[in-house]
């Protein structure tokens, strides 16, 4: 034990030490997460990947991850997506299989092999992307549910293949039935989430809610509780810290429990990217630079092209279609265990699951990039991507064209509360959450539906006209970028901005916002000026009646999803 809590001092004071070189030289923390791994391997201090309570902390971090997105989506948003996600998910792994193969057999590889490499480039990883657009504060975003959930369709299609190949390795060979029980299976359990997720779990977590200690470890007990009982009928840990989540995404509470379970999520899943990058220096390269150079850009660029092309022909805009094909710019882990597998039943060999690890890096690195940038990215690329794009587009939201005094960009939380004191005429809200605008359709309010610095959306809802715009994105990349577009204006709006820390606002006020909206001290100024007015505090009653018709408005709406 006194062995193991060196090593794992060791992770962490290292991580630590190139998180802050990450930070400084503005990459990635993913990065300095796989490098630490790298430096581990490079100087043989230990072995990661033989530690059993690595593994388990690994595999914690993808329970923990996989849950929060879990609880980012409610029904509505999962309605809204669903489809696509599906169709977008078997679309992309049926091209990306045969292209592929085709592209792996002109490098030379026999048949089987290139099966196994082709299948094992379609699988992206999830933790990576949850990881990233969480970051970015895209988890909520219509290209970000799209992707959650065309990134779960991949994952049920590898367990099915992992499945079939444990078969093999057994020697039991392959049956149809195993593959009808596995997706018989996952419907129940899916259903089975929805069902406790209306009728039973909210009411539990009310009764709780007052104690947050208690609706902390409740919520702890509940995913363990899932984890324990899916894993026991042959799914993953990351598929049963989902379903968890998806049962809790319609609670009142969930915001809460999502604040409380973030911590534990950013330690656990430091150590999964660990043991990744420590698996770098145990595969042998040598001979496979072509291959793995042409199979990297394939996956690097030919990916997004195939998601790109499916989602405008389902009707999607180019700035969604392009942000989630930026996100299956890289390969799973899924993709790693499927080499292994193959390997262990003796159809590949060494060197081809060392072109897959390798292949896995390169993409995993440069994806991380893709990612995080895409927005400059696509702001380049915005004329060529036209291609891609329909006349008519499908995305739901109320195709608004009108001049209004006041833009609101984001309806959530904040937002929400900001719109109800304002005059409905005079105000357009932007908000690129599915089911806000889908609220937002049926209360007849004017708004438009995507992000407001898609140049799209930035002149349909004509800034240069307005007379404030007020951004509650907690965002400060978003709020800088927004802010460089008003200051282009020739008659430029006041603009209200909204930081998480002092050194945000004060980065902002810098770039010239006119008011920075930092919720303690907003809130604290509020109730302060009220208190001054009415000394007797007879207001107090007013504003708990108003608070509470929203609390009941909120409730409402939950209910009728």
């Amino acid at each position: 034990m006194t062995e193991q809590l060196f090593q794992l001092a060791t992770v962490v004071l290292l991580a630590a030490g190139l998180g802050f070189l990450a930070r400084f030289f503005r990459q990635p923390l993913i990065l300095a997460y796989i490098a630490t791994g790298v430096v581990i391997a490079y100087f043989g201090w230990f072995n990661l990947a033989d530690h059993a309570t690595f593994k388990v902390l690994s595999d914690l971090g993808i329970m923990f991850l996989l849950f929060l997105v879990g609880l980012e989506m409610n029904y509505a948003s999962l309605r809204s997506v669903g489809k696509a996600s599906l169709i977008v998910g078997l679309g992309q792994i049926v091209f990306t299989a045969v292209i592929g193969y085709f592209l792996t057999r002109f490098l030379g590889f026999d048949p089987l092999p290139s099966l196994y490499i082709a299948i094992a480039l379609t699988f992206s990883s999830t933790i990576i992307v949850v990881k990233l657009l969480s970051e970015k504060h895209d988890l909520s975003s219509l290209y970000g549910k799209i992707s959650i959930g065309f990134l779960l369709v991949q994952d049920f299609v590898a367990i099915l293949m992992l499945i079939f190949l444990s078969g093999l390795a057994a020697g039991r060979g392959f049956a149809w039935w195993d593959v009808a029980l596995t997706v018989g299976k996952g419907v129940f359990l899916f259903a089975a989430m929805f069902w406790l997720g209306r009728k039973i779990l909210p009411h539990i977590l009310d009764r709780i809610a007052r104690s947050p200690e208690l609706l902390f470890l409740a919520s702890l007990a509940w995913v363990f509780l899932l984890a324990a009982l899916v894993s026991k009928i042959g799914f993953s840990i990351e598929i049963a810290g989902f379903l968890a989540g998806i049962a809790l995404a319609n609670s009142s509470e969930h915001f809460q429990i999502a604040n409380r379970i973030r911590s534990l999520r950013d330690f656990f899943i430091l150590i999964f990217f660990v043991i990744l990058g420590s698996s770098v220096l145990f595969s042998d390269f040598s001979g496979l630079g072509l291959p793995v150079l042409v199979l990297s850009l394939f996956v690097l660029i030919g990916n997004p092209l195939i998601v790109l092309v499916i989602m405008g022909i389902l009707g999607y805009r180019k700035r969604t279609s392009f942000m989630a094909g930026v996100t299956v710019a890289q390969i799973s882990e899924f993709s790693l265990v499927l080499a292994a597998m193959g390997y262990k039943v003796g159809h590949l060999t060494e060197a081809e699951v060392s072109l897959v690890t390798a292949v896995g890096i390169l993409t995993i690195t440069a994806s991380t990039y893709l990612i995080l940038y895409s927005d400059r990215i696509f702001k380049v690329l915005a004329r060529p991507l036209s291609l891609f794009e329909r006349r008519e587009s499908a995305e739901n939201g109320r195709e608004t064209d009108v001049r209004k005094p006041i833009i609101l960009i984001g309806a959530h939380r904040t937002g929400q509360s900001i719109a109800r004191n304002l005059r409905k005429e005079d105000l357009l809200i932007i908000d690129f959450d599915p089911s806000v605008a889908a609220e937002l359709k049926r209360q007849g309010q004017d708004h438009l539906f995507g992000e407001a610095t898609d140049p799209d959306v930035f002149e349909r809802a004509h800034f240069d006209t307005a007379k404030l715009v007020i951004s509650t994105s907690p965002d400060l990349a978003d709020n800088l970028a927004l802010l460089e577009e008003l200051n282009a204006l020739p008659s430029r709006p006041k603009v209200i901005l909204r930081a998480e820390t002092e050194h945000e606002a004060k980065a902002l006020y810098d770039a010239g916002a006119d008011y920075v909206l930092l919720p303690h001290f907003t809130s604290g100024q509020y109730l302060g000026k009220t208190i001054a007015v009415d000394l007797e505090m007879r207001i107090l009653e007013s504003l708990k009646a108003k608070d509470l018709e929203m609390l009941r408005r909120n409730e409402a709406s939950v209910l009728n999803i």
